[in-house]
């Protein structure tokens, strides 16, 4: 099936939609829905709702599953760290993307089904003084969440397969306003859930998963490319990548941006991964209130999504990232300092917007940063940057609130004001970046 590479350089208004809705480009969001499943059910709402309920019990015990849920998100961002550089790197010799695609997906979709599995079981057996079943269920969702990102590296960067340069901020916004649809309908498991019992969320959650990743598995097929390359060990992709930080003044902006990303996503996925626990331990939400909340959340992504992609291609994606760094610390700082339930109504929803909305631009910033020759490394990079933020955020956070868990829920406010430094300093580097505009 043929790829989209004869788009002309703009899409007239009445060709946006049979833009979105072509086959390749429609499949390739719809992966973006599925994905978003995983990330929404998984790794934002009932796995720290299991380990509140498996472990929290009082103020104290609450900062310490937020501790777990920080270090359980480092360690899977970590195998990341060590493995994306050279899935780009792997792009950029085979050109293969959902070759890789399919089996990550898979993997994941296992390794989510065992944290039902195990979750479900009470053995009375523990593991370094963990229960055992809880022990395995942090385990699999370590590597369950590891293949998940992995298989994004190579989603991502599929993105300039399917059509002209000039688009794709458009495609970005449209991929991720689907992925946002996604979360909606991740969250029809929660009736059949109820307010305990959260486990249970997982085997319907890797269903889903696997169900909208079938049209990318069966409609993309991969991009030919003829290489005339010898074949290279898999782990000699370091020295590529070595290279590369070689010739860092050539790519000065794309390694600008790297780091710039790296404090923003840094904040961002922090606290939209403590959001759960901080909604409900700190603010007073119930279970109902926090769904509820995550769905105002989720309809400001998608409207968010859609708008950045106009935003993106008229401004810029510098000024879009801008835009999106200014609206995460009006977040930041109604959430640190909410004393009642509608400031942090106010704040979910702006985080829903900038969540979004920074997948949109920088996505976009990539593609525009970067040489074709060059793109799947630099994706991996991206990755890299996303990860190591990743791991550091959830660090930062987890280190504070059990350092100042006597202090109570005072840790937690600690922690998330924290992130407001982190988007600072990202925004001073990001105002450092240069980039032409594309024709």
């Amino acid at each position: 099936m043929p790829q989209l590479e004869t788009e002309t350089a703009s899409v007239k208004k009445h060709n946006v939609w049979k833009l979105y809705l072509s086959i390749p480009i429609l499949s390739w969001a719809l992966f973006d829905f599925a994905n978003t499943i995983f990330s929404s059910n998984v790794i934002t709402i009932f796995f720290p709702f299991y380990l509140q309920e498996t472990i929290g019990q009082s103020e104290k015990l609450n900062q310490v599953a937020s501790t777990f849920i920080s270090y359980a998100n480092s360690v899977a961002s970590l195998f990341l760290v060590l493995f994306s550089p050279l899935f780009g790197v792997l792009i950029d010799r085979t050109g293969k993307k959902k070759q890789y695609i399919i089996p990550f997906i898979l993997i994941t979709v296992v390794f989510t089904i065992l944290m039902g599995v195990f979750g479900s079981l009470n053995w009375i057996s523990s593991f370094m003084g963990i229960p055992l079943s809880l022990f395995l269920v942090i385990l699999c969702f370590i590597f369950g969440q590891f293949f998940y990102s992995s298989s994004l590296v190579f989603y991502d960067s599929m993105i300039s397969d399917l059509t002209h340069k000039r688009n794709i901020p458009l495609i970005s916004g449209f991929g991720v306003a689907v992925g946002y649809i996604g979360t909606l309908a991740g969250l029809g498991v929660y009736p059949f859930i109820g307010d305990s019992g959260f486990h249970r969320a997982f085997i319907p959650t890797a269903i889903l998963l696997l169900i909208f990743s079938l049209p990318l598995m069966i409609f993309i097929k991969d991009k030919k490319q003829v290489s005339t390359a010898e074949k290279k060990p898999f782990i000699s992709g370091y020295k590529e990548i070595y290279q590369t930080f070689l010739e860092m003044k050539q790519f000065r902006s794309i390694f600008l941006f790297m780091i710039a990303f790296f404090f923003i996503s840094d904040a961002l996925s922090t606290a939209i991964a403590m959001m759960a626990v901080y909604a409900k331990a700190i603010i007073g939400f119930s279970t109902g209130q926090f769904i509820i909340l995550y769905l105002v959340s989720t309809l400001s992504s998608i409207i968010g999504s859609f708008i950045f992609g106009y935003v993106t291609r008229s401004a810029g994606p510098k000024k879009a990232i801008f835009i999106v760094g200014i609206l995460l610390l009006i977040a930041l700082m109604l959430a640190v300092f909410a004393n009642a339930q509608w400031m942090f109504w106010i704040a979910g929803s702006l985080f829903g917007v900038a969540l979004g909305s920074m997948w949109v631009a920088s996505r976009t910033f990539i593609v525009y940063l970067t040489p074709d020759e060059k793109r799947g490394q630099f994706f991996g990079l991206f990755a890299f940057s996303g990860k190591i933020s990743a791991i550091a955020g959830p660090l930062l956070y987890g280190t504070i609130t059990f350092l100042f868990r006597d202090y109570g829920n005072l840790a937690s406010r600690m922690a998330l004001g924290s992130l407001m430094l982190l988007v600072l300093i990202g925004l001073l580097i990001h105002s450092r970046v240069t980039h032409e505009t594309l024709e």
